[in-house]
């Protein structure tokens, strides 16, 4: 993916430039949990996205929490993935291409919940001050 436009918060574009300039071995934290780099392609600019996301682990796949914090708005990057499924995600050193769907309801989603708060508490906190219900992505290996 070319024309990469970063992020308008200061402290998201430095983590990203840091996780990439160190060829994933810096800015591989936030709140002291590891974090995947996500790049997905603007919706609305089709520029290049770079959002650094809590790691979150199921097997060969990764969970996509669009927590924002609680906010009562979804992170922009929610609708970037509704527009364009295909992704890369970077854990570490390592980057593959993936595939995204939206787990909306269901047991499926409710493993993944719980997968994805073990993984970081605090996402029951921020489902518990929005009214949003947060969405859901889980990233699969593309096919070859």
């Amino acid at each position: 993916m070319t024309n990469y436009l970063p992020s308008p918060s200061d402290w998201v574009a430095d983590q990203v430039r840091r996780y990439e300039e160190s060829g994933g071995t810096e800015g591989t934290e936030m709140r002291g949990f590891p974090v995947v780099l996500v790049t997905h392609r603007g919706r609305k600019t089709g520029a290049v996205r770079k959002t650094p996301l809590i790691r979150v682990a199921d097997g060969d796949r990764y969970i996509l929490v669009a927590s924002k914090g609680g906010a009562p708005t979804h992170p922009v990057w929610t609708y970037n993935l509704r527009e364009d499924p295909r992704v890369t995600v970077q854990d570490g050193p390592v980057r593959r291409e993936m595939v995204v769907r939206e787990v909306d309801e269901g047991p499926e989603r409710e493993r993944l919940w719980s997968i994805a708060v073990a993984a970081y508490p605090e996402y029951d906190e921020y489902q518990a001050r929005t009214d949003r219900r947060i969405p859901v992505f889980v990233a699969e290996p593309a096919a070859a």
